[in-house]
Parts: structure tokens; C-alpha cells; sequence
């Protein structure tokens, strides 16, 4: 079992929710139940995941949680996309975000094969 406030990835992801809380409060009133929500719920998934998959009892399992978090990032990443193809996000703020997510879609892919052991049984 992990303590999911000691790893890296979980740190990082919670930041990055920050950053996305703090770019969305810019975004127009109109996407407040559209793109602000999506954003925001997507990258609290990100960190809760993978807290969640620390409290299970296989690395299996907690696999399963790192690929949702997994998912949720590149959601995210489509989301940012889509507010910058819209005028709410200037071409730094995506490119600075983007680098972000990328890095902590690295972290959580590296993470997961450190779980992922062969089974013995098939040698």
C-alpha cells in the first residue's frame, strides 16, 4: 500500500488541478456548466484516482486507477484544446499547460510499469 501524499505524481496532479481552477475562473459566465466543469472536474479526477488506488490491496487494482487518472489527463488535454480553438486560452497558457499534463501523463505511465510485474507462472 501507498502513501499517496508522498508520490510525486500525486503532488504534481494536485497542483496542476490548481492551475486549471485558476485558468478556468477567466473563462466566460456562459461555460461555467460547459468547459469550466469539464475542465475542473476531469483534472480533480486526476489526483483522486490516484489517492483512491492507493487504498487498494493489489498493485493490480491500483493499476486500474492510474489508467482512469490516465484518462482524465487526456481529457483534459482535449478540453484545453478546445477552450484555446474557442479564445478562452492565449497560445503560452496552452503551451505552458500542455507541458504540465504531459509531464504528469509521464510520471503516472512510468509509475504503472513499477507495478506492472510479470506473472511468474508463464515462465
Amino acid at each position: 500500500m501507498h502513501k499517496f501524499k508522498e508520490l510525486e505524481i500525486w503532488k504534481q496532479s494536485k497542483l496542476f488541478c490548481s492551475d486549471i481552477y485558476n485558468l478556468t475562473s477567466s473563462f466566460p459566465d456562459h461555460e461555467k456548466f460547459g468547459l469550466t466543469n469539464q475542465l475542473r472536474r476531469a483534472s480533480v479526477s486526476i489526483p483522486s484516482n490516484i489517492a483512491e488506488g492507493t487504498s487498494r490491496s493489489s498493485n493490480k487494482e491500483f493499476c486500474r486507477f492510474l489508467e482512469i487518472a490516465l484518462g482524465s489527463c487526456y481529457e483534459v488535454e482535449t478540453q484545453l484544446l478546445i477552450s484555446y480553438d474557442l479564445g478562452f486560452i492565449k497560445p503560452e497558457s496552452l503551451e505552458e499547460l500542455n507541458l504540465k499534463i504531459n509531464a504528469v501523463i509521464k510520471m503516472i505511465t512510468r509509475f504503472k510499469s513499477t507495478l506492472i510485474q510479470p506473472d511468474k507462472s508463464e515462465f
